[in-house]
Parts: C-alpha cells; sequence; structure tokens
C-alpha cells in the first residue's frame, strides 16, 4: 500500500472509533435508565396490597417507572441521529441488552397496569423507536421475545411474592396470562438457540405458578375457591 492508501485507512479507523464511542455513549445512558427502571420495579415485590387489589402505592410506582420509561425515547432518538443509514446490524449488539431491559419494563408495566399484553408495534413505540428509522435502530422481534420472557421470570416471582403480602388472587391472573403467552410463544418456529433455551425455562417458571395457585386454592385463600384444585404437574 501506498502512503495515501495507507492514510485514507487511518482514517476510516479513526472515524469508526469515534464513531463507536459516540454510540457507545448513547447506549450507556440507555442502560442507565433501563436500570433505573428494573430496580423501581422492583418494588412491586415488597408493596403490600389491599382486598386483593394493588394499592395506590403500585400505581404511582408504575407512574415513576412510566416516565423514565418514556424518557428513553431520548436515547432512541440519539442514537437513530448517531447511527449513519443502512447499519443497523453493524451496530445493534451494542444495544442490545438496554432495549430487551426496556421492553420487559414497558411489558412489566402495561401487565400490572390494565393486564393486557403489549405488542411489538406498541413496546417499539413506548421506547421511541420510529418506522422511519428500520435502516438505523429498530425493534427486532428476537429482542421483543427476550423481553416478554423476561416478563414471566418476573411474575413468577411476583406470584410467590404477592401471597406472601397477602394478596391470593394475583397468582390466579398471573397464571391466567402466563398461559396463554406460553401458548403463543409454542407456536413460533424458534430458530435462535438462546432464544430456544430460555423459552424452555418458561416450563419452570410456569410449574411454579401453578404450584403457588395450588396452594392458595387448596387452602381456599382466594375468592373463587369452591372445589378442590387439581395437583400441577409434576
Amino acid at each position: 500500500m501506498d502512503s495515501d492508501e495507507v492514510e485514507k485507512i487511518n482514517l476510516m479507523l479513526e472515524r469508526d472509533v469515534e464513531l463507536r464511542e459516540k454510540i457507545k455513549e448513547h447506549v450507556n445512558e440507555f442502560d442507565k435508565r433501563t436500570r433505573t427502571m428494573v430496580g423501581m420495579l422492583n418494588k412491586i415485590h415488597t408493596t403490600p396490597s389491599d382486598a386483593n387489589r394493588l394499592e395506590i402505592a403500585v400505581p404511582a410506582l408504575l407512574d415513576s417507572a412510566r416516565t423514565v420509561l418514556l424518557s428513553c425515547r431520548e436515547t432512541t432518538h440519539a442514537l437513530s441521529v448517531t447511527v449513519p443509514e443502512n447499519q443497523f446490524w453493524r451496530w445493534k449488539d451494542m444495544w442490545s441488552n438496554p432495549i430487551r431491559t426496556a421492553v420487559f419494563a414497558a411489558t412489566l408495566i402495561e401487565y400490572l397496569s390494565g393486564r393486557t399484553l403489549l405488542s411489538l408495534p406498541q413496546a417499539a413505540n413506548m421506547i421511541g423507536i420510529k418506522e422511519e428509522w428500520s435502516d438505523r435502530v429498530n425493534l427486532p422481534v428476537e429482542d421483543y421475545l427476550h423481553g416478554l420472557i423476561s416478563l414471566v421470570n418476573e411474575l413468577s416471582r411476583l406470584a410467590v411474592n404477592a401471597v406472601t403480602l397477602g394478596n391470593f388472587d394475583e397468582p390466579i391472573k398471573i397464571s391466567i396470562f402466563v398461559k396463554e403467552l406460553f401458548v403463543g410463544f409454542s407456536m413460533l418456529n424458534l430458530k435462535n438457540d438462546t432464544l430456544r433455551r430460555r423459552y424452555d425455562s418458561l416450563k419452570y417458571d410456569i410449574k411454579k405458578i401453578e404450584e403457588v395457585v395450588y396452594d392458595v386454592s387448596l387452602r381456599k385463600l382466594t375468592v373463587g375457591s369452591q372445589h378442590r384444585p387439581l395437583a400441577p404437574a409434576s
């Protein structure tokens, strides 16, 4: 290589390093905000219930977490401005973890607020990802599914802690929701090995939830406990 070619290559490398550092700066801020949300949402496991309904404290907690979630739109917008056109697949691994955490937080907030599942387009909208950014920043299906699996992991934990706090109907609501979600997952042809392994782990979460539901139903602690329940599958 002649000196001019070496200089051009060095210049390209320098620009690459500068771009990576700019993206990393935005990703670090994104990660910071998602970790803040997780910390806030973790308090649902220690917030008491009142007459089998979530207290005022939980909606207030969800509102605070939602505010942080919506602030993540600033970081996704910053990424869309920084990442060059048609380079999404080159850089996406840098922010895959915070985006999965953001999806998890968004779906948990949605479930606890309205007992509904946030769709992929709705989750993307909550995070502030716009369709016209698809060549730079978007929400891949795999990251959305990883977020949903994290949601189930968290709900299985909540099913246990809700009983400890005296909310005996919560595990039943969680059980219905998680089983419907699992049916949807079972119809997917999952090729991603990591995603497939995480999907398989859902069976253990469902078993844990079923055991809690069986226990509270057997003890007639729930409003609808009229008959002896069937034992969970072993």
